[in-house]
């Protein structure tokens, strides 16, 4: 079955009408692509819940790991619903179909310790390291997500207010304190870093390279990976785990995890809640490790 032009319309209703990002609708496009090539059906009204059982089936056969096949789920019961709900169809195949379960990871954190070494690690000289120390107090001091970083802007800083407002998933607006450190390091890369980096045709952002454009989110993978080595960090550093530490310290040093979930942004509660399991796995090692009759103690 050719790629019908229906899901055209349902990805550009994505970006459009639900403000989700280009890359969302990217991802979509391909679990659909993949589906549709795989589909037997002549047209979308013969397509059952079967059908789609089957395809995922078959992805599971060859070897597609439980995330993706969610992705390929999720992807399909978007698009049903929406087609159904334009009065498209009568039935909606994908109603029912099951969502397949994921096993929950504990994300992956730096400890504070490891964090303050990160922080005091040598950088490079003028406007450049003046960036990067800014870039890693706000990723780690504010729990940004790397492409909330990336897209800063200057309208969007308020240095006397001590916050920022930070444009989230589905274009979701949020405002994020900042202090301290963070504070700090902004402040002197806006006064001293930034306007040696400016150019002609530079636009708003905050964080730019070193011709004046926006830094990349690959750039900034880059950055933390490199200052996390020479910090002689041991672990997988990447600007997501600044964020994932920026939750776990905050709850380890008391916060109340509702502030925690408007900080990060997250819709739901329940996905804050893994820094919680992350701190029980905290608690657990140290009982092991001094408790006298745990078995393990020294």
């Amino acid at each position: 079955m050719n790629f019908p032009s229906e899901a055209e319309a349902f990805l550009d209703h994505l970006v459009v009408e639900r403000g989700l990002s280009v890359n969302y609708r990217e991802i979509n496009r391909r679990a659909l692509a993949r589906f549709f090539r795989w589909c037997r059906a002549g047209c979308l009204a013969e397509v059952s819940a079967e059908e789609l059982r089957d395809f995922l089936a078959a992805e599971r056969r060859e070897g597609r790991r439980p995330a993706g096949l969610k992705i390929h789920a999720v992807a399909l019961r978007q698009f049903f619903g929406w087609w159904v709900g334009r009065g498209a169809g009568r039935t909606n195949p994908a109603e029912f179909l099951e969502l397949p379960k994921l096993e929950r990871t504990l994300p992956e954190t730096l400890t504070q310790p490891e964090m303050e070494r990160v922080m005091e690690a040598p950088l490079a000289a003028g406007a450049l390291g003046l960036r990067d120390r800014a870039m890693l107090e706000v990723l780690y001091g504010c729990g940004l997500r790397v492409s909330e970083l990336t897209g800063l802007r200057l309208e969007n800083v308020m240095v006397e207010q001590g916050c920022l407002r930070v444009i989230g998933k589905g274009n979701k607006e949020r405002v994020v304190p900042m202090a301290g450190a963070a504070s700090a390091a902004l402040r002197d890369y806006l006064a001293r870093g930034r306007p040696e980096l400016v150019r002609p045709r530079t636009g708003g952002e905050v964080f730019l390279n070193r011709h004046g454009k926006r830094l990349t989110t690959a750039r900034v993978w880059g950055i933390v990976r490199a200052v996390a080595r020479a910090a002689g960090i041991k672990k997988r550093a990447y600007p997501h785990a600044l964020r994932h530490s920026f939750a776990t310290h905050l709850l380890q040093n008391g916060a109340d995890l509702r502030a925690i979930q408007e900080m990060l942004g997250h819709a739901d509660i329940s996905t804050t809640q893994v820094y919680t399991h992350t701190d029980e796995q905290r608690i657990k090692a140290t009982h092991w490790k001094f408790h006298p009759r745990s078995g393990r103690a020294r």
